[in-house]
């Protein structure tokens, strides 16, 4: 056998083996997590250009959500304003922050195309710990600048869930 026959059957191998106990990758369920009437959606907010919006399109596209006209809607997602938040935790020797709390949040309903509001008005929030280096605050206003990114996934991420959970138990 040649070498290069032996890798590729040692990674055909592999790659048999891996999806056959289940694995996959996050975010790669293929098809929607919403229920087929779910899945031609109308997002309504107050600020449709903003990072949360986009993010939430996107998260909800990747899911096998058709974003329409309100018109052709079967549902409205009603998107409330982001709200982000940065405590202490603790403070260090000179009495300065030594770790933050970041926390993003907003509110969201789901209307019916008949416009009845389907599931009530839900918060959703995620937060992340954060150390603080006084010393570098250049870098860590960056740092905040990405977890705010990853906050807003995570957000998007878990109105889906929680859409998708009320959808299957709707029915």
């Amino acid at each position: 056998m040649k070498p290069g026959v032996a890798g590729f059957s040692m990674i055909l191998l592999l790659c048999l083996g891996i999806t056959a106990c289940g694995f996959q990758l996050r975010g790669t369920g293929g098809g929607s997590a919403l229920p087929a009437e779910w899945t031609r959606m109308y997002l309504a907010s107050n600020d449709p250009n903003g990072e949360l919006t986009r993010i939430v399109k996107s998260t909800f596209s990747a899911s096998g959500i058709i974003w329409v006209p309100r018109e052709e809607a079967q549902h409205i997602l009603r998107l409330g304003p982001e709200r982000f938040s940065q405590r202490n935790l603790s403070v260090n020797a000179q009495a300065r922050a030594a770790e933050f709390d970041l926390v993003m949040s907003t509110e969201f309903i789901v209307f019916g195309s008949d416009r009845e509001q389907v599931m009530e008005r839900t918060s959703a929030s995620v937060n992340k710990q954060m150390e603080n280096d006084p010393q570098n605050v250049v870098g860590k206003a960056e740092e905040v600048r990405v977890l705010q990114g990853e906050l807003r996934r995570e957000l998007a991420t878990q109105i889906l869930r929680r859409i998708s959970f009320f959808a299957a138990n709707v029915e």
